[in-house]
């Protein structure tokens, strides 16, 4: 007890120093040390609108300002910190009854770079392709892309600038210079400047505003929990405004996805993720089915992820280092379970962490394992079942995900018990979609859903009575759960920096406060406790 007593006050004074240092006091941001703490909510600000429409093809965000072959929709992906992928598309999409998709190997993959502006030392080739989007029945659009290129840059220097042009010089079609920064190397000392992180996002006013607010807050890279063009959406809410896709469209014998939606998100994000490296995951709206049970194409094919890097072979899940980070991008929507080949991958990976070189573990995935929204309340409870042990046995410190349409904090938990080593998980689905943000709360009268409700798009139903602490014997709390430190039905996104390996200081940025440097939606500073919460006293635990 004297030594937890000692490495308290030890903590406490080092927290001290560290917030006077950087302008704050203790008692202006709050640490989970702090915690556990009682819940809070924030009901939805009734002169907002719950939502806004969809962005219309033509809007000047949207539309395609390149011809022939001149790169498009550029973006960047983490391969490590002496690599870099860059991905773009050149050429026409078509769309209609009849497409004859283009030829890849008609266009080059060619990136220039180097480290002043104008001179390019360095010259690599990469891979392109296309994909399809096919509906052999009459009165649905057939789709083909335009070429899809990857190109992947090894060789760089960590930390440092880089100026670079991406196109085919042969004929020539070669794009504007663009600059990006490569993240620091793995090590307790080094972290990205700012990591955004968004969930959700969609095509909408409020994605726009969404957008041009995390821009003002400078991010070096962003994480983006699944969701996000809605292109299965357009039919419905979306261009067509039906509220519902059936009984719009009673003949469709299969849900049509709008795929120039993808075409218009790559030129939307384009201005942020030419400069800054964009890491995403799978949600249910890239699920996307097609002819002969074909799923997630677009997803597969049109981004890079550094999945062969980090030996998961699969862009469905995978994982990165960030300086001192490690970051873990988990799939809901395939095989989770402790046989299937996912758990295989994920306990080889955990057990490969070394955190003295990187002290952060950090998670991601789409669908939220906690969450108090009457919104997807326990759709994936059976993940959570299979998968949380794991993650706390080998002390993961923040969870992302998103599917939820709102804001939530949580308390440190695990087994939805409030424990001190468990991670902080938090949801950010706000990023602005279509489908309007969730205001109802589990626990509101009359607003818990029923055991039939919530079915997830993939996986079996693990709904459970709780067996213990304040919902005993019930499917919903009557309260807003103790786990739920703070929730609020806002669009937004959230700004992640570590300040060294012990402290991140998180920030969530609601929309409505762009223009107000002062207001923030929410603040805290997430605390690691290695010396309390280690690996082995983890698995005594769970044991």
């Amino acid at each position: 007890m004297r030594q937890l007593l000692i490495l308290s006050i030890h903590i406490t004074i080092v927290l001290i120093i560290l917030l006077t240092h950087i302008g704050f006091t203790q008692a202006q941001i709050p640490t989970t040390l702090d915690g556990p703490f009682k819940p809070v909510t924030r009901r939805f600000d009734p002169s907002l609108r719950r939502g806004s429409d969809d962005l219309p093809m033509n809007h000047p965000r949207l539309k395609k300002n390149v011809t022939g072959n001149f790169p498009e929709q550029i973006s960047l992906a983490i391969s490590s910190s002496t690599s870099m992928w860059v991905s773009w598309v050149t050429g026409d999409a078509q769309i209609g009854s009849n497409v004859i998709p283009l030829d890849p190997a008609s266009v080059a993959s060619e990136v220039w770079y180097g480290k002043e502006s104008g001179k390019y030392t360095s010259k690599t080739r990469g891979d392109s392709t296309v994909y399809s989007q096919m509906y052999p029945f009459e009165g649905l659009q057939n789709y083909t892309s335009g070429i899809i290129h990857h190109v992947r840059i090894d060789g760089l220097e960590p930390g440092a600038k880089y100026y670079y042009k991406c196109g085919d010089s042969s004929i020539p079609a070669m794009s504007e210079e663009f600059i990006f920064e490569t993240i620091p190397s793995p090590g307790p000392k080094s972290y990205p400047h700012r990591i955004a992180v968004i969930g959700d996002l969609g095509l909408t006013s409020n994605s726009s505003t969404t957008i041009d607010h995390l821009v003002r807050n400078d991010p070096s890279m962003l994480l983006m929990v699944g969701d996000l063009t809605y292109a299965n959406q357009y039919r419905t809410t979306g261009g067509k405004g039906a509220s519902c896709y059936s009984c719009a469209f009673p003949d469709s014998p299969i849900r049509e996805t709008y795929q120039p939606r993808w075409d218009g998100w790559g030129r939307f994000m384009q201005p942020l993720i030419s400069r800054i490296p964009m890491m995403v995951i799978e949600g249910n709206h890239e699920i996307e089915p097609q002819a002969a049970g074909i799923t997630f194409k677009s997803y597969l094919i049109r981004f890079a992820v550094p999945s062969e890097e980090s030996d998961s072979n699969s862009n469905f899940y995978y994982s990165y280092d960030a300086g001192g980070i490690h970051f873990i991008m988990l799939g809901a929507y395939i095989d989770y379970n402790s046989t299937g080949a996912q758990y295989t991958w994920l306990k080889k990976d955990l057990a490969q962490v070394d955190r003295d070189r990187t002290p952060w573990l950090v998670a991601a995935w789409h669908p939220p394992w906690y969450n108090s929204y009457s919104s997807h309340y326990q759709e994936f409870e059976c993940m959570r079942q299979e998968m949380e042990a794991l993650l706390y046995q080998y002390r993961v410190d923040i969870v992302f995900s998103g599917h939820v349409h709102a804001y939530e904090r949580m308390n440190r938990v695990y087994n939805y018990s409030l424990d001190s080593c468990g991670p902080v998980y938090i949801t950010v689905g706000d990023g602005g979609n279509i489908e309007k943000v969730d205001v109802d709360h589990a626990d509101d009268p009359g607003k818990c859903p029923s055991a039939g409700d919530n079915v997830p798009e993939f996986g079996g139903v693990c709904h459970i009575n709780f067996s213990f602490g304040p919902a005993k014997g019930k499917f919903c709390w009557d309260q807003q759960p103790e786990w739920s430190a703070f929730r609020e039905s806002s669009f937004g996104h959230g700004i992640l920096e570590v300040v060294n390996s012990t402290y991140a200081l998180w920030s969530w940025h609601r929309n409505q406060d762009t223009y107000n440097e002062d207001s923030l939606g929410d603040q805290i500073y997430i605390v690691r406790q290695p010396e309390l919460c280690s690996v082995s006293a983890t698995m005594q635990v769970i044991s």
